[in-house]
């Protein structure tokens, strides 16, 4: 499908959908989730249940930068994966 044929199916919409679709491509440029709906306590359980290692394993208290914490939850995975010779 072409720009043009999308653009063609995008003024057949209402002026309610134009809008919701013009939020949606916006949130798309600026990389955020396409979704901002906040997850519920039951979503979260039942993400919490099917983490596969003990909860104990995702805490490490000595790292603040959110980045580098999901860097060292990489590291862990992988050296469960490939064990620790690679």
């Amino acid at each position: 499908m072409t720009v043009m044929e999308i653009v063609e199916q995008a003024k057949k919409l209402t002026p309610q959908e134009r809008e919701d679709l013009l939020i949606q491509l916006q949130a798309l440029l600026t990389d955020a989730p396409s979704s901002s709906i906040p997850k519920t306590g039951a979503e979260i359980v039942a993400w919490l249940e099917a983490v596969e290692a003990p909860l104990d394993l995702l805490v490490d208290e000595h790292i603040e930068d959110p980045t580098e914490w999901v860097k060292a939850q990489r590291q862990k995975r992988q050296l469960k994966i490939w064990g620790e010779d690679g």
